[in-house]
C-alpha cells in the first residue's frame, strides 16, 4: 500500500540514526541533560509524557537546544496530547501502540509518528496509514532478524527498535536493515537521578560512534 505523502523522519533523526528516549521524574531534570547529549554528538531525544510537566517545558527546551536537537514527543496515547505536542513545535511523535485516532491527528497536524506495534499486523497498520516508520515495541523480544522477517511480506517498510536496545544490540539492528535505533537506560544511566554527566557523555559517544560506523559514514 503506498502512502505517497507520507512525512518522513526529521533531517537530523534520519541521519543520525539514534533516538535517545529520556524518561524522568520532572522536565526540569531535561535540560543539563540535553546539554550533556547533544555536546556528545546526539541528535535526537524523545522526551516521554510519562515525565510530569514535559509538554509545559517543550517550548523552552526547543529555544535552547532546537538549532542543536530533533527533540520529539513520546509515550503519546491521546491525540489532544499530540496536538498540543505538535502546536508547540515537536520535531516528531513517537507512540507505545498503533491506534487510528493517534494517526489521524498525526496527518492533520502534519507531523512525522513513529507508533509502536510487535506484531506484523500492528507494524503494517501504523505503516500503512502512513508513518514516518514504525516502533518494534518491546524490541528484546524478537530481536534484529524481525527486520528482514517484516520486510517480506512489507517491502520498504521503515522499522525503529525501542526497548532493550543496548550497545551490542543497536550496531546488530542497524546492520540487519533497522532505519535507526531507540535507545534509553543504556545510555542514559543514572544521569537522570544524580549520575555523572561525564559518564553520560562517554556513553552518548560510545552509541554515536557505532551508529555513524553502521551508516556508513
Amino acid at each position: 500500500m503506498s502512502v505517497p505523502d507520507r512525512p518522513s523522519l526529521p533531517e537530523r533523526t534520519a541521519a543520525a540514526r539514534l533516538i535517545v528516549v529520556i524518561r524522568g521524574k520532572r522536565a526540569d531534570q531535561y535540560a543539563p541533560v540535553l546539554e550533556t547529549l547533544a555536546g556528545a554528538g546526539i541528535r535526537s531525544v524523545e522526551l516521554t509524557l510519562s515525565t510530569p510537566g514535559t509538554l509545559e517545558e517543550l517550548p523552552a527546551l526547543l529555544e535552547r537546544f532546537g538549532d542543536r536537537l530533533d527533540i520529539g514527543i513520546g509515550t503519546v496515547t491521546d491525540p489532544a496530547d499530540l496536538r498540543t505536542a505538535a502546536e508547540r513545535g515537536a520535531h516528531y511523535i513517537v507512540t507505545p501502540i498503533t491506534r487510528a485516532d493517534l494517526l489521524q491527528a498525526a496527518a492533520e497536524a502534519g507531523i512525522s509518528i513513529v507508533p509502536g506495534g510487535l506484531t506484523p499486523s500492528e507494524l503494517h497498520a501504523g505503516w500503512a496509514a502512513g508513518a514516518a516508520a514504525v516502533k518494534v515495541f518491546p524490541a528484546s523480544v524478537v530481536g534484529p532478524g524481525y527486520v528482514k522477517d517484516l520486510r517480506g511480506p512489507f517491502p520498504g517498510i521503515r522499522v525503529v527498535p525501542s526497548g532493550g536496545v543496548d550497545l551490542e544490540a543497536a550496531g546488530a539492528w542497524l546492520r540487519a536493515g533497522a532505519d535507526a535505533v531507540s535507545v534509553g537506560g543504556p545510555l542514559l544511566g543514572d544521569a537522570l537521578s544524580g549520575g555523572s554527566l561525564e559518564a553520560l557523555a562517554e556513553r552518548a559517544a560510545q552509541f554515536v560512534a557505532v551508529t555513524t560506523r553502521e551508516a556508513g559514514a
